[in-house]
């Protein structure tokens, strides 16, 4: 394997340097430089540097980690990312992962156990601790599933005959589904004939069919804000 160029991307600098210090010596990677989470010149350093892989601090980030690690991505797209970080919030590991993150792998991990994950991301691999590791694997099914009802037979639908066949799917009857959804039963009469219509297909039961082989659930709900 070629010596992998690390970049290591924390805002604790004194913290982030002894780490740094500590991983020259393993003989496959060379830390190329470290750069605060909060410095405004982070991609521009991402660029410069050209790392093959970059740990993360996302925990300053918090509701914006996956902005975060988007940013960084489009910095160097090449480059794999590893979030090294105090933070244990499952919604911040999902949304590292959406946003492409290979690993996680929290601060307090081992030297050797860091550099298997470092090495591994650089050979495709991905690592996330267990305990995160069941809320991201379910996130990404969800949306898997959802990209696959978008491009399938259910993207010729709109959004709110969308919700219209998930009242269906959940076996609601017209009524409860207007209810809902706030909106007359004429009008859920109406987008049940356009459903059929469009998925050429004859009876609500034909409609749901369709809707469970696309991969729509039982328990999805309806986005009430439309």
């Amino acid at each position: 394997m070629n010596v992998l160029r690390l970049l290591m991307v924390d805002d604790h600098t004194m913290l982030a340097e002894a780490l740094g210090a500590r991983l020259a010596d393993v003989t496959d990677l060379w830390v190329v430089g470290h750069c605060a989470t909060s410095d405004p010149r982070l991609s521009d350093v991402v660029r410069r540097s050209a790392p093959d892989v970059i740990t993360l601090d996302v925990e300053p980030a918090g509701p914006s980690t996956g902005r975060l690690v988007s940013r960084v991505r489009s910095a160097r797209p090449g480059a794999a990312i590893v979030v090294l970080t105090g933070a244990h919030a499952p919604e911040q590991a999902v949304a590292a992962a959406r946003a492409g993150a290979a690993a996680w792998v929290p601060k307090e991990r081992n030297l050797d156990e860091l550099t298997e994950v470092l090495l591994g991301v650089c050979r495709g691999q991905s690592w996330y601790p267990p305990d995160l590791l069941g809320p991201v694997l379910r996130e990404l099914r969800e949306d898997a599933e959802r990209a696959g009802q978008r491009s399938g037979p259910l993207a010729v639908l709109s959004d709110r005959e969308r919700d219209v066949l998930t009242g269906m799917v959940n076996g609601k009857r017209g009524a409860q589904i207007a209810e809902d959804l706030m909106i007359s039963a004429e009008t859920v009469r109406t987008h049940t004939r356009s459903i059929l219509a469009k998925l050429q297909v004859h009876s609500q039961l034909e409609a749901v069919s369709v809707a469970r082989e696309a991969g729509m659930r039982a328990d999805d709900q309806p986005d009430l804000a439309r």
